[in-house]
């Protein structure tokens, strides 16, 4: 199962929680800048709202100074005139409130579109590498939860700083003008609740990132467990299931609590502190009053100026609490789309691809990197490869492969048979020797081109939701359904599918799970031949089909591989004894080279290999396979 002790998402926790990543929120805020409209009519209505509430105490104040002096015979009081005004701020801050609520929720939905975008769109430039030590989960939570809880932040979190900050302004501007002393007073707390929040800051930073990092690993456990639940049943793997899910899931608890008891504390602190700070201006403000220093009028407004300066530093503390939170989904969203994929084309490549897109239209762009040119030979020199220093894969191995000739490669598992053609196609690039296509290395050349240039037949096929029409035209997108049609008659695919009640428009189901496995890989094949490539790989395409859909498959691959540079890993040697020439990779090197005849005739690997397979389906133990 999903192994979360050996896994290392590339963030060291302990030094990431020393500090609030200012850089780091500058980045995502970008997103936000995206809607500069938006945001001006978020920060109107947010100062909007902050400026009403300032004024209410104020008019408070005026209406019981006006009614003092009435007491003590002077004019009648402007009820109607402060009744005005409050209507009038009333108004204003209703309609405030509906424009940033409105706004914020628009702002929201626009920056969780953008961030799940880019997110996307980098994942499609990933190479292969990437996803070799990144589990689904981790990719899952980074593009649903992640996501969300950063849009919530960046939309709300900006809306309460400007009205938070406002408020706080209009408030310490009111404040001074009215008694700077009870001012003085009132804000005689404010390093004492700098000084907590700081200490409270990397509890809680710390705290969050075990939450948001155990719950992508909870992820990667749910997704292995239904891929995989087939699996578990045939070898009982229910109890020992849900033990490794156990310890992941208190895990999370821990953390959890730990994470909300720090937030908990916190919040009353800023609380208790506003409760202190209204006690010290109501004692000497009291006391004022008594000999005469203030009106009843200044304390009260006082009052209610000290019970909402503190307002705005609670919900900016609980924001800060969940920017704290939020952070470590942050770095991770931001690690996902900032990631670079480790095979891309060189400032060279992407530079003249510029200079000719810049001389020719969009049909013809392809033809400076030789897209609309004739692939005729491609040359494996000294190529070795390795995962890491440690583990080399592949040893010099040395092939030449000439347009329309077949190439078969057959050895032992783990031989490096997929890790060379993988090579050759550029998903993977060599770390010694170099591939050549007509003579140029593969990597001045566009990987866009190269790769559109090939077409895959894998061992376990995969198809995507939607129609099997459409899932065929996912080899060549402009297609029209006569072109699929034929494709999928060569493949030997049209049969099966038009005795389906909906036919081309049959639904496969969740990763083709109406289909049996033979029909999937049809399906994979008239794909491949859809797409018309100039280089066609067969990763073991026929180990999973029965010997009907073989002879259907081979007798489409007669037509299919004329004129190509075809690569063909083979399961079943009987399928490969009319290719031009078979080599055999064991231990990272090709040991043998030849045309079947040739090959059985030297007695030598593949003898061997052919040999035990051809006693094997004698005996009907095919079940027993000596390749993979």
């Amino acid at each position: 199962m999903y192994d979360d002790e050996n896994y290392d998402d590339g963030f060291d926790e302990e030094k990431l929680a020393a500090r609030f990543n200012v850089d780091l929120w500058k980045k995502l805020f970008a997103y936000a800048r995206e809607y500069p409209k938006i945001l001006r009519w978020l920060a109107t209505f947010a100062f909007l709202t902050a400026l009403m509430e300032v004024a209410y105490p104020l008019i408070t104040k005026g209406v019981i100074d006006e009614v003092d002096v009435y007491l003590k015979g002077g004019a009648d009081p402007s009820f109607w005139l402060w009744g005005f005004l409050y209507f009038a701020c009333t108004v204003v801050i209703t309609l405030a409130i509906g424009g940033f609520i409105w706004n914020a929720g628009r702002l929201r939905t626009h920056i969780a579109h953008d961030i799940r975008k880019d997110g996307f769109a980098n994942l499609q430039r990933l190479s292969f590498n990437f996803y070799d030590y990144r589990p689904v989960g981790w990719l899952m939570a980074r593009m649903t939860s992640d996501s969300e809880r950063l849009s919530n932040i960046l939309a709300w979190g900006f809306l309460d700083l400007i009205w938070g900050f406002t408020m706080m302004i209009g408030i310490a501007i009111a404040m001074f003008v009215m008694n700077w002393k009870l001012a003085l007073v009132v804000f005689s707390v404010m390093p004492f609740l700098g000084w907590i929040s700081a200490k409270f800051q990397q509890r809680i930073l710390k705290s969050a990132r075990q939450v948001r990092a155990t719950n992508s690993r909870i992820t990667g456990n749910f997704n292995e467990a239904i891929m995989g639940v087939l699996t578990s049943k045939a070898f009982v793997r229910e109890d020992a299931n849900q033990t490794d899910f156990k310890v992941l899931t208190d895990r999370m608890h821990t953390a959890s609590v730990t994470n909300l008891t720090h937030a908990a504390v916190y919040l009353p602190i800023v609380i208790t502190m506003a409760s202190l700070a209204t006690g010290l201006a109501l004692a000497v403000g009291g006391m004022d009053m008594i000999y005469g220093i203030i009106p009843v009028s200044t304390l009260i407004a006082f009052m209610a100026y000290t019970r909402h300066f503190f307002d705005p530093i609670e919900q900016l503390g609980h924001w800060f609490a969940e920017m704290q939170m939020a952070q470590a989904s942050a770095e991770r969203i931001l690690s996902l789309i900032e990631a670079e994929p480790a095979i891309k084309d060189s400032p060279e490549v992407l530079e003249a691809m510029q200079i000719q897109a810049r001389r020719t239209d969009a049909s013809s762009r392809y033809a400076a990197d030789g897209g609309e040119a004739a692939i005729s030979m491609i040359e494996v020199q000294n190529l070795k490869f390795a995962y890491d220093a440690s583990h080399p894969v592949i040893d010099n191995i040395n092939l030449t492969i000439r347009k329309g000739e077949t190439v078969a490669v057959v050895g032992p598992t783990g031989g490096g048979k997929s890790t060379l053609v993988n090579i050759i196609c550029r998903f993977y690039e060599p770390t010694g020797g170099q591939i050549l296509i007509d003579g140029v290395d593969y990597r001045a050349r566009s990987l866009h081109w190269l790769q559109s240039n090939v077409g895959m037949v894998l061992q376990n096929a995969h198809v995507f939701s939607g129609s099997i029409m459409e899932n065929i035209r996912y080899g060549r997108l402009d297609a029209t359904d006569e072109e699929v049609i034929e494709a999928a008659r060569t493949a030997g695919a049209h049969e099966f599918i038009e005795a389906f009640p909906s036919g081309y428009e049959t639904n496969p189901g969740e990763s083709g799970g109406r289909l049996s496995a033979g029909q999937k890989q049809l399906v994979s094949f008239a794909r491949a031949i859809l797409a018309d490539p100039q280089i066609l790989v067969m990763d073991e395409a026929t180990s999973s089909v029965d010997t009907e859909t073989e002879q259907r498959i081979q007798a489409g691959l007669q037509q299919v591989l004329k004129g190509r540079l075809a690569l063909v890993i083979a399961h079943r040697l009987s399928t490969i004894r009319n290719a031009n020439r078979i080599i055999v990779v064991a231990a990272g090197n090709i040991t043998e080279s030849g045309t079947h005849d040739e090959l059985m005739q030297a007695r030598g690997a593949y003898y061997e290999l052919y040999r035990q397979q051809s006693l094997q389906e004698a005996s009907g133990n095919l079940g027993d396979p000596v390749l993979a």
